[in-house]
């Protein structure tokens, strides 16, 4: 994989400027699994000095872009494929013009920093060879995009009205009387400092119209579009969401909907391995009538009074139907805008689990262990009682696909990756790597999972999962209750990642986690894996670090960091932290990570429940104690 080229404007080319304005030919590029995520459909993208917004996949070229191949999650998600952006050769054999992803310009509104006068830029007003330059200076000096946008909850970004902002001041008769819309001006003031020395001020004959940007952001009473930069003027809805002024960088202005899949053999994976559950989901009065409206409103009605009577899982449900219909169980008009997040987990976890691991091109495992089977003192022994199969997987593959985006809010209107809602696939790119993958011993889990003090910790967590915005997306990944051992093997993998990244050379925003922690599946084991966005994937780096007896090494290294916080007694005792409260023990100083390689977003963390506190048994406590015991006795020998 490599770069791909992007138009602006749906214009192929983007040349630049060289020294002295004079302009120099250049092209912009963005990286193919780049155009996924962060910068995917409707996300804003700096480079260079100018700002887009990437468009939806109806405007993507149709002959170039690449098929992605992932029917396991083509089907979960009720699509007919996956395609990637077009990717261009190396620098020496490009094809001139080559179609690539469009990128619109955005904000159309610009300034000069010389002149400081604002333009509204139009399409028309795009010239290849050139970036926007200043029409009013003679040295022609580039012009810089307004650092301020507006969404709303409905997922529309737009421009601010700026002509309304800087009369806004002023009584509607009087501003009536200034007939000149784009006669304006970004102003800097020395007197002042912040947002404050910004205004925007009229230049029109008569007006003078003025107003600084000290209070900009937040909502004003401005109207929203209803519709992205990139989509026509009849495309637009009447949207009564308030529209909130953002800086144009903002974290709220883009929450991408992710979905991933590894590449399994799953001709060797059974898709449900309980028949009798299986068969009474069958026999069940309404399941022929959900056969029959799987794609239909009530369908919902009948899956809630069939999941409840039966006890069967989403997943089940999911893989009964699409073996029943032969289609995704995606209700049609809403399939790409708000798909379910649906739980991989199973199939991947037979995979990993299986006597024999399956094998192919893209999914090669062997199995291994920590290398203690003689090791008969603490805390070597402590910890190879504590977890059980190890597989190194030399190399996998990833499909990461983008059904949509919000904005404002992680729980607000999703916005389809394909605006036009005319598709049926989605965008993807495919990355290959390594892995780990461990479990927890299964008796010694089952003991502590058991205590009193463990499940009263995770019911206060659960309280404030219940309350919080994220609920809904991270019950896809937890299930429908949250088991102690989701919260143990997610802070596992966290603590792992940070220290693999000491020991492996990787850092930590190359590595990914994939929890798996499900009771009702009988799971409980993480995977450790890095994908990077190359063909060839990774070098075998972090396999290396799974081999005995360095991974044993590595667990006992991570235990004894994560027994310390520079934190500590802050963080050890807090009652709720993070977003919601959704974290306990568990701060940037310990146990968080880049979100790039958090599946739940960097919640439902807590180190206590690895090490132990003051109140609750850690998992791994009895190895920090015997670690410990075993230094001391080493500085004591002469």
């Amino acid at each position: 994989m490599g770069d791909t080229e992007f138009h602006a404007q749906c214009r192929p080319g983007m040349p630049g400027d060289g020294e002295g304005g004079r302009p120099v030919s250049r092209k912009l590029r963005v990286r193919q699994s780049q155009t996924v995520v962060p910068f995917g459909v409707g996300a804003v993208f700096d480079i260079q000095g100018e700002s887009f917004v990437a468009t939806g996949i109806g405007d993507w070229p149709g002959r170039s872009r690449q098929k992605v191949e992932s029917p396991r999650l083509a089907s979960r998600l009720g699509v007919t494929g996956f395609y990637a952006a077009p990717a261009t050769a190396n620098d020496r054999y490009d094809t001139p013009d080559a179609p690539g992803v469009p990128y619109i310009r955005f904000p159309s509104w610009l300034f000069c920093g010389a002149c400081r006068r604002m333009k509204r830029w139009r399409i028309a007003d795009e010239k290849p060879g050139q970036a926007p330059r200043c029409p009013s200076c003679s040295q022609g000096r580039t012009l810089a995009p307004m650092r301020f946008v507006q969404i709303c909850a409905a997922g529309h970004l737009g421009d601010i009205d700026w002509w309304f902002w800087a009369h806004s001041r002023r009584e509607a008769a009087e501003r009536r009387q200034c007939g000149e819309r784009e006669k304006l001006r970004f102003l800097v003031s020395e007197r002042a400092s912040g947002l404050e020395a910004l205004s925007v001020s009229c230049s029109a004959n008569g007006c003078g119209a003025t107003r600084d940007l000290l209070d900009i952001l937040g909502t004003h009473g401005m109207r929203c579009s209803g519709r992205n930069p990139w989509q026509r003027t009849n495309e637009a809805t009447e949207c009564v969401k308030p529209a909130q002024v953002v800086q144009r960088t903002a974290g709220n202005l883009y929450y991408p909907v992710m979905h991933s899949a590894l590449d399994i053999p799953e001709t060797d994976v059974g898709v449900h391995d309980d028949d009798a559950l299986a068969e009474s989901v069958r026999q069940h009065d309404l399941w022929v009538p959900l056969c029959r409206d799987a794609r239909k409103p009530r369908a919902a009605m009948f899956r809630e009074v069939i999941l409840e009577d039966t006890g069967a899982d989403e997943e089940l449900l999911d893989a009964l139907l699409s073996e029943e219909t032969g289609q995704g169980t995606s209700v049609p008009g809403d399939a790409l805008a708000a798909p379910a997040r649906p739980d991989l987990s199973r199939e991947e976890w037979a995979a990993f689990t299986v006597p024999t691991p399956p094998a192919t091109r893209d999914f090669a495992l062997r199995e291994t262990t920590l290398g203690l089977a003689g090791e008969t003192e603490d805390p070597w022994a402590g910890l190879r009682r504590r977890f059980g199969r190890i597989v190194l997987a030399d190399r996998l593959r990833e499909v990461r696909a983008l059904s949509g985006f919000t904005r404002v809010s992680p729980d607000a209107t999703v916005v389809p990756a394909d605006t036009t809602r005319r598709l049926k696939w989605l965008p993807a790119v495919e990355v290959f790597g390594e892995g780990i993958f461990l479990t927890l011993d299964r008796p010694e889990l089952a003991t502590w999972e058991n205590d009193l003090r463990v499940r009263q910790r995770v019911a206060g967590m659960r309280a404030d999962l219940d309350r919080s915005f994220q609920k809904d997306r991270l019950e896809a990944l937890t299930g429908p209750e949250l088991a102690p051992r989701f919260v143990l093997l997610h802070t596992l993998a966290h603590l792992l990642i940070r220290q693999l990244s000491f020991e492996s050379g990787y850092t930590t925003a190359s590595l990914r986690e994939r929890i798996y922690a499900r009771p009702e599946q009988d799971q409980y084991g993480i995977l450790i894996y890095t994908a990077a966005g190359d063909a060839e994937g990774t070098l075998g780096g972090l396999v290396r670090q799974g081999e005995p007896p360095r991974l044993a090494e590595t667990l006992l290294r991570m235990t004894e960091a994560a027994a310390w916080c520079s934190a500590d007694p802050l963080c050890a005792e807090h009652s709720g932290q993070g977003f919601g409260n959704l974290n306990r023990a568990a701060c940037h100083a310990c146990a968080l990570l880049p979100e790039t390689s958090c599946e739940a977003g960097n919640a439902l963390l807590d180190r206590a429940l690895v090490v132990g506190g003051e109140l609750v048994p850690g998992y791994l406590e009895a190895i920090v104690a015997a670690a410990r015991a075993a230094a001391v006795t080493a500085l004591e020998q002469p």
